[in-house]
């Protein structure tokens, strides 16, 4: 079973890497650089969900608008805590992209972590696109995490996670991820949640 998961995320990581080829020259990216998630497990509300998708789209917009191709910027929100994670051009244009997504509606806090540098190659962006699958494919193999629950973004060898987890979840992924030889860094831009509010989350809803 474990080699069949991890057979369908290398094909999955290099159909992702052939589409990241074709689209490349895109400067603005909404969800994130590598991103998955999916919104059957995912512990905010739906309401919650749609509001941080109106919130990526709003952000890429200001942002294109304010510095056009000076950033290569992916926009990545969770609970209106809002990721901007790529590269800037100027220290002053990673400032103009932090207050452009700060004054949009609904956003409660920004994580600016713009590198003040060239846009990464293509390649390296094929690579992060391998390192998010591999990631994801060992948070299945660990078994103790909902792995749908945790959206992992990956820049230059850098991992961003994100999601309402518990303290332990999030050592747990932390740990699981540093583990993956092509990691960099890891960024933990989590939401704590309590075990009780974990359990909480985990009971089906009541029938009427």
């Amino acid at each position: 079973m474990k080699r069949n998961v991890q057979s369908l995320v290398c094909t999955a990581a290099l159909l992702a890497a052939a589409m990241a080829s074709l689209t490349a020259c895109a400067p603005l990216l909404i969800g994130g650089a590598v991103m998955t998630s999916i919104v059957a497990t995912d512990r905010r509300t739906a309401g919650s969900q749609l509001e941080d998708e109106a919130i990526e789209l709003k952000v890429a917009s200001a942002v294109r608008q304010g510095l056009g191709e000076r950033v290569h910027l992916n926009v990545t929100s969770f609970n209106r805590k809002v990721l901007l994670s790529g590269e800037a051009q100027t220290q002053a244009d990673k400032e103009r992209a932090e207050k452009l997504a700060q004054s949009q509606e609904n956003v409660n806090s920004v994580v600016n972590d713009l590198a003040v540098m060239l846009p990464s190659s293509l390649a390296q962006r094929s690579k992060d696109i391998v390192t998010t699958s591999q990631i994801k494919a060992a948070f299945i193999d660990a078994k103790d995490l909902q792995v749908n629950t945790i959206k992992v973004v990956t820049e230059r060898g850098v991992v961003y996670l994100m999601g309402r987890v518990t303290a332990r979840e999030a050592k747990r992924a932390t740990d699981i991820v540093r583990g993956i030889s092509s990691v960099v860094k890891v960024v933990r831009v989590f939401d704590e949640i309590s075990e009780d509010e974990l359990k909480r989350l985990s009971q089906p809803p009541l029938s009427k």
